[in-house]
């Protein structure tokens, strides 16, 4: 950006080297085109400024947001290996869709059979309501 302010700098330098009357028609707008150039170096200098600090800011919060994630997260898995719990819980039935062969876990403690089970993947039912010991007995 310094650029810029050098190059407005040097403008102004050179009108007045060049001694541009400010009492003409020219002279004044020649002079108030290099005093418009020097106010916009000004507020783009400015504007740089605050990007910066701006992109500095959001880093920051980058940061405290990955350390947020790691907690949160990476904790979990933490707890998990130092129970034991690492691998496939003892506590879950593996059941297997028999429509489109998707493999759906259930807690075993909270699993019971009279509830109605649907496959998340098709939404047909996972187990057959019928037993086999009402056959015929659809009435």
């Amino acid at each position: 950006m310094s650029k810029i302010s050098d190059r407005v700098s040097y403008l102004q330098g050179l009108a007045e080297g060049m001694e541009i009357d400010g009492e003409s028609k020219t002279g004044r707008l020649l002079k108030a085109m290099i005093d418009v150039l020097g106010d916009v170096a000004s507020e783009l200098q400015h504007l740089e400024d605050e990007h910066n600090d701006l992109d500095e800011y959001v880093g920051t919060i980058d940061d405290d947001l990955a350390e947020v994630e790691e907690v949160l997260f990476d904790d979990d898995e933490d707890d998990d290996e130092e129970d034991g719990c690492d691998d496939e819980d003892d506590d879950l039935i593996e059941c297997e869709c028999p429509h489109c062969g998707n493999t759906i876990y259930f807690d075993a403690e909270a699993f019971d059979l009279a509830d109605d089970h649907n496959c998340p993947e098709c939404g047909k039912p996972l187990f057959d309501e019928d037993d086999g010991d009402d056959k015929g007995d659809d009435e």
